[in-house]
């Protein structure tokens, strides 16, 4: 069976693969954006560099004899030019051709417009997205814009585009904490349903050579 890497073809799969990922022990990262006509050639190159293409069984194999694990999550909306693209890896021996980072240290990952933070839950950590704070403090000036002009209309429109955004733990509380700020301000309207993320696909395959 060939070797293959999964394309994400909306936001919601790509950020998905990633919190499916960190919690295996895929912590180290690298990122970037290039041009969707070389996106299969920088696969290709990944997979002959990192085996993000390896099976189970070769993955273990690697972590046996101390090498890192790598895998890629490309970001490739249909007829994009630009491909956003994340290679996560494990510790281990083999990394020293990229510049690497650690999803744990101070600086967070920040990807495709969300940031990777940890949060409690049920006596464990866990791993979610959220919006920047930069973007949330631009929400709460654009929801007190709206409310001040009294267009419960606007502000319904408003609320439902957030409502619809990936529906991730940390999105979901930020977007509700907004709900009870409109409410705060006067909003008298119903309150859209907060999307939820539930287990999807995280794209369709695609075959990798090595060159």
């Amino acid at each position: 069976m060939p070797a293959t890497t999964p394309v994400s073809r909306n936001k919601t799969a790509a950020l998905s693969r990633v919190l499916d990922l960190v919690p295996r022990g895929y912590q180290r990262y690298t990122s970037g954006t290039i041009k969707a006509a070389k996106a299969e050639r920088l696969a290709h190159k990944f997979h002959a560099r990192y085996a993000i293409g390896a099976t189970p069984a070769q993955r273990l194999v690697r972590k046996h004899r101390g090498d890192a694990n790598a895998l890629l999550v490309l970001y490739w909306p249909e007829n994009a030019e630009i491909v956003h693209w994340l290679l996560l890896a494990t510790e281990g021996n083999g990394l020293e051709q990229e510049d690497w980072q650690s999803v744990t240290s101070k600086s967070r990952l920040v990807w495709l417009g969300y940031e990777l933070v940890r949060y409690p839950t049920r006596g464990r950590t866990s791993w979610t997205w959220r919006r920047p704070k930069s973007e949330m403090a631009e929400h709460y000036l654009m929801l007190a814009s709206l409310t001040g002009q009294r267009n419960e209309t606007a502000v319904q429109g408003w609320l439902e585009r957030l409502a619809h955004q990936p529906g991730f733990h940390g999105v979901r509380q930020q977007t509700w904490s907004l709900y009870q700020e409109a409410h705060r301000r006067g909003f008298t309207g119903e309150l859209p349903v907060i999307y939820y993320v539930q287990k999807i696909s995280h794209g369709e395959p695609m075959q990798l050579a090595v060159s």
